[in-house]
């Protein structure tokens, strides 16, 4: 086993273990921020729904990402490692900032970047390439205009219920947001078991693409360590900067960013948990009064998520030609 192959494998270890630690964040920061659990207890409920999901639910995602964007024939495991790194080097300079990010959106640049510069647009698989870009952009939008229509319904049946709705939504929010930890694995958590895959493929280990369940077993562990530990930074930025969150707000993300990701999963499209979440809390915010969201906040990470594939695109491509013209 070549010494770029063992990075590679490192880079996907640890890409799969900060996907866990950058995205648990976005799962638990409602149900926090509410105070409906406990840190510990929210992180280990979610790791907990994280790992057997796909067992449970299946792993159409990973097949979109591992066999339905780009052709292997000819690609070599220099793609994997460029499009791994910039998608790290992306990720790490978000988590920094405390920047809501998309991995997922960061993971597919690099992809594409690397892959357009080793072969040419024509190992780019059209129909798969726009099922993904279609789910990654619609499914915000989606998110934003769900949330405002399901804070509208709970807004209305609360207002005939007395202040003990609020001891309600706080119990309620352990099955929404074990439901949104569930979505998760099915859809968000699948992106690199799909890369490991695309990785044993490229190798030779594999001919036909069926997840064995070594690979959904490792790739389900490190998310689930990654979550245990938390992002603690991206928690206060989603669970505070946009507005207080109360009870009825958690509640209401949860159960609009859970139902959005799983009608996706069910599809096979991915999504980013991050652009879900983060747009259901604006549109739960917005729906009793606009002025209410801190705009600039989301103004921050809309831009990010603008710049996130063109960039890690640039970056991998880049990262492709260095090691074509130096010969690593």
């Amino acid at each position: 086993m070549s010494p770029l192959v063992l990075i590679v494998i490192a880079l996907i270890v640890w890409f799969t273990f900060l996907n866990g630690v950058a995205d648990s964040s976005n799962i638990v920061a409602t149900m926090i921020s509410s105070r409906a659990m406990s840190p510990r207890m929210a992180l280990g409920v979610t790791a907990f729904a994280e790992f057997i999901a796909p067992f449970i639910f299946g792993v159409s995602v990973a097949n979109t990402i591992g066999n339905g964007i780009v052709e292997t024939a000819n690609l070599k495991i220099e793609v994997i490692f460029c499009a791994l790194l910039s998608a790290l080097i992306w990720s790490l300079f978000t988590w920094r900032f405390g920047i809501p990010s998309s991995s997922s959106h960061a993971l597919i640049g690099g992809i594409i970047g690397a892959v357009i510069m080793a072969v040419g647009f024509q190992a780019i698989k059209p129909d798969g390439l726009l099922k993904v870009i279609i789910g990654l952009f619609t499914s915000p939008l989606i998110g934003l205009f769900a949330g405002f229509i399901v804070m509208k319904i709970v807004l209305y049946y609360a207002s005939f219920a007395s202040v003990r709705i609020n001891q309600f939504f706080k119990n309620a929010q352990f099955i929404t947001a074990l439901t949104l930890a569930f979505s998760y694995g099915t859809n968000d958590a699948q992106k690199t078991m799909g890369i490991m895959m695309l990785t044993l493929t490229i190798l030779g280990y594999i001919n036909n693409f069926q997840v064995p369940l070594w690979v959904i077993a490792i790739n389900s562990t490190l998310i689930s360590l990654g979550t245990i530990l938390g992002g603690w930074r991206l928690i206060r930025t989603l669970g505070a900067k946009f507005y207080r969150i109360r009870p009825i707000h958690a509640f209401s993300t949860q159960l609009t960013a859970a139902s959005v990701i799983l009608v996706n999963s069910i599809f096979g499209a991915p999504v980013s948990t991050t652009q879900v979440v983060s747009s259901a809390i604006m549109g739960i915010g917005s729906a009793e009064r606009v002025n209410k969201v801190r705009w600039e906040v989301a103004k921050e990470i809309v831009m990010a998520w603008i710049f996130t594939i063109p960039s890690t695109s640039v970056v991998s491509a880049f990262l492709y030609w260095l090691i074509k013209i130096f010969n690593f």
